[in-house]
């Protein structure tokens, strides 16, 4: 198994793992209309313009097996400026069947620590509070910084952080 920062190449395999993650582990947790909704080739436009962006901030990298793409995450600047952290994990997807192996953890840190290099030294992240997955953030000792709720699919969002981010490298 690699961990390598993501390439236009992978813009497939990064849409496949974002639409079969998000019908397995979603659900039970947001409407059926939302994920009947999703598509490959809208999540191949979004992330071809995420990765095609020069000079950005954004960092994405893959998990790669076998020459197959088996789950992604990204991070970059905090997004909404409110909570004081400066940096956050906008997606940590990983197929169903390779998960509770190691690799989440793996592209995490691997994911925060190049979020560090770039001066994004607090890191938050946004988890519907019911999502199975949270256990795996709460595995880092975040603390709780905020809930939303997603009032189109009646699902709270919880934001969770770390001020310090390299607590998650020691985890």
């Amino acid at each position: 198994m690699l961990i390598r920062i993501a390439s236009l190449d992978d813009i497939k395999g990064i849409a496949k793992v974002h639409v079969d993650s998000w019908k397995t582990t979603y659900k039970e947790l947001i409407p059926d209309f939302a994920l009947e909704n999703l598509t490959y080739e809208a999540r191949e436009e979004l992330w071809k313009s995420v990765l095609s962006q020069e000079n950005s901030k954004v960092k994405t990298f893959v998990a790669e097996l076998d020459g197959e793409v088996i789950g992604f995450s990204s991070g970059g600047p905090e997004r909404t400026k409110r909570y004081g952290y400066s940096g956050e994990i906008y997606t940590l997807y990983l197929l169903q069947e390779h998960q509770k192996k190691g690799i989440g953890k793996n592209l995490m840190r691997t994911l925060v620590s190049s979020l560090q290099e770039d001066g994004l030294n607090s890191i938050m992240v946004w988890v519907i509070e019911e999502n199975p997955s949270r256990a795996f953030y709460d595995s880092f000792s975040p603390e709780k910084v905020d809930v939303e709720l997603i009032e189109e699919w009646n699902a709270n969002e919880i934001a969770l952080g770390w001020k310090d981010a390299g607590t998650i490298l020691q985890k």
